[in-house]
C-alpha cells in the first residue's frame, strides 16, 4: 500500500472516531465499488457532482471515466477532506458545504450536471435532509440524469415512500463483495423525466393557435 493510500486511511478512519454518523465508514471505499458506481459514466455524461468524496476515492474512478476535472464540483462537508480535494484536484469545483444546500449554488456557469455520485451516509440521515438532498440534485441535473448511491445494507437506503413522494425510482445497477464492507449500488432516476424550461417553450408554441398567419 501506498504512502498516499495509508494517509487516506488513517485520516478517513480518524473522521469516523470523531463524527461516526457523518463518516460511514471506517476506511475509503475500495477500488471495486468506485469501479462499480461509476461503471454508467463516461465522457459523453458531461458534468458530475460528487456529494460527500472524502478522500476522492470515486473521484480518481470519474477522471479515469473520461471526466474532465472542471467538469467536477465536489460537494465536502468535513473541513479536512475538503482541503484534501482542493490540493489533489486544484481544477474541480470543491465546496466545503452540507449537500442538503446543494440548491443554492450555481455549478459549471449553469450547465446541468448528467449524474451525481453519492458517497453520503444517508441512512443515518432524517428523511427532511435527504428529500432536500435528492431535490438539490435532481434541481442541478438535466432530466434525464441519474443519482447514484451505494449502501452497505440489503435494500436502498432511500425508502420507497420517500422515492414514492418524489416521483423516484431506484435500480441495483451492482455490488462488490471486494468492498470493506460489502456494498450495493443503486441508480435512482425520475420516473417521467421533467421537460426543461427549453423543451416546455417548444411544445407551448407547437400547441399555440397560428393567429398570426397571413389571411387573403
Amino acid at each position: 500500500m501506498s504512502f498516499a493510500a495509508v494517509n487516506d486511511t488513517y485520516s478517513f478512519f480518524r473522521a469516523w472516531l470523531l463524527d461516526p454518523l457523518r463518516v460511514a465508514a471506517v476506511a475509503p471505499s475500495g477500488q471495486a465499488l468506485s469501479q462499480v458506481i461509476t461503471s454508467e459514466i463516461t465522457m459523453e455524461t458531461g458534468p458530475v457532482i460528487e456529494l460527500g468524496p472524502g478522500t476522492g476515492a470515486f473521484t480518481r474512478a470519474l477522471l479515469a471515466r473520461g471526466v474532465r476535472e472542471d467538469d467536477l464540483a465536489l460537494i465536502e462537508y468535513g473541513s479536512e477532506f475538503a482541503v484534501m480535494l482542493r490540493r489533489r484536484y486544484p481544477k474541480a469545483h470543491t465546496l466545503w458545504m452540507d449537500a442538503r444546500r446543494l440548491h443554492s449554488v450555481e455549478l459549471f456557469g449553469g450547465r446541468r450536471a448528467g449524474a451525481v455520485i453519492s458517497g453520503l451516509p444517508v441512512l443515518s440521515m432524517k428523511p427532511r435532509k435527504v428529500i432536500a438532498i435528492l431535490e438539490g440534485a435532481f434541481g442541478k441535473m438535466h432530466p434525464a440524469g441519474s443519482f447514484y448511491q451505494f449502501t452497505y445494507g440489503p435494500a436502498c437506503p432511500i425508502p420507497r415512500a420517500l422515492l414514492d413522494r418524489l416521483g423516484l425510482k431506484a435500480t441495483r445497477i451492482g455490488g462488490t463483495l471486494a468492498n470493506v464492507p460489502p456494498a450495493s449500488v443503486y441508480r435512482i432516476r425520475q420516473r417521467q423525466p421533467r421537460p426543461s424550461a427549453q423543451d416546455r417553450y417548444s411544445a407551448d408554441l407547437l400547441a399555440a393557435p397560428r393567429s398570426l398567419e397571413k389571411t387573403a
